[in-house]
């Protein structure tokens, strides 16, 4: 997949098959989209084009009340959209001055002008342009005068309810990381800085990383104890994570940790990913350390019981 990063370094394409939107956790509806792009780009003999902004719409039109975060980071997205085997990824700069641009010149000197665009695709109820105003109708419209055809993909559904980022934020929001997954058809994961922290879990048996996240604009899941998968180095652990205030271990506050099973290296300011895989608890606050060590117990059996029947 080639990624280009403005308008000045994208070559116009004699066929360009094309979808734009931000592409949020690039989701099972957004993968509707993009193997509907890839069928048709086939059947046309012509090349996909994925257009997406960074940084996100919200954060540029309402910079002082976004209330944002992301499901994917841009390397991510990066990621992903490589994974759905994409010929051509433009990042579009958002700024204030293109958010001023009408649908007919998106379209005009855009879509046609720059891109090449034969065919558009576009999800259930899209909107682009100024204001929002630009529509499937807008599409249908202005497509035959200016030479491409429009295609609009049905809402897709899982579980009876129509799939969207914002819900899926939703779902995280609460620690429900299994219906997330679902809708993302993956595990819900981040990329997390290995810190200094107080090592009390190595004093009762149960060492962790303190994790600090690479990207703050990145969502996190409620509060509480996951079953979670650790990424070190190219290897994949079994491990259990806690976010919260610690109440149990006074003064400590705010954290996340992960107890990674089976594993005793030294990564401290080491990158690594983590995947959540369920939720086990909400934290607690016990009455002392060998009541947590009692509850810790518990939640590694809790865990690896998650683990085994994930794939």
């Amino acid at each position: 997949m080639k990624v280009y990063r403005s308008l000045a370094d994208f070559k116009k394409l004699s066929c360009a098959i094309v979808t734009q939107g931000t592409f949020d956790g690039v989701h099972v509806a957004h993968q509707v989209i993009l193997n509907y792009l890839k069928n048709l780009a086939k059947e046309k003999q012509g090349e996909t084009v994925v257009i997406t902004y960074e940084p996100h719409p919200r954060m540029v039109l309402f910079p002082e009340d976004h209330g944002l975060q992301l499901l994917s980071t841009l390397d991510e997205k990066i990621e992903l959209l490589k994974d759905q085997g994409i010929d051509h990824l433009l990042i579009l700069p958002f700024t204030k001055d293109f958010s001023r641009l009408s649908s007919l010149e998106f379209i005009r000197d855009i879509i046609v002008d720059k891109i090449g665009t034969k065919c558009l695709v576009i999800g259930y109820n899209h909107r682009f342009g100024k204001n929002r105003e630009g529509s499937f109708e807008h599409l249908k419209l202005y497509g035959p005068a200016y030479g491409f055809e429009v295609f609009e993909i049905p809402e897709q559904d899982v579980d009876h309810v129509a799939v969207s980022s914002t819900k899926i934020r939703e779902a995280i929001k609460i620690g429900d990381v299994q219906l997330a997954s679902r809708y993302l058809s993956k595990a819900y994961s981040f990329e997390g800085r290995v810190v200094d922290g107080r090592k009390l879990g190595r004093t009762i048996g149960y060492p962790t990383a303190n994790l600090e996240p690479v990207n703050s604009l990145k969502l996190l899941p409620a509060d509480g104890v996951y079953a979670a998968k650790a990424e070190v180095d190219g290897k994949i652990y079994g491990g259990m994570l806690n976010i919260g205030l610690n109440p149990t271990i006074p003064g400590k506050g705010r954290s996340i940790e992960i107890n990674i099973f089976d594993f005793n290296e030294d990564i401290y300011y080491q990158n690594i990913r983590v995947a959540f895989v369920e939720k086990l608890r909400e934290e607690q606050n016990f009455s002392g350390i060998e009541e947590l060590k009692t509850q810790l117990h518990y939640d590694k059996l809790q865990a690896l019981s998650a683990l085994s029947k994930s794939t």
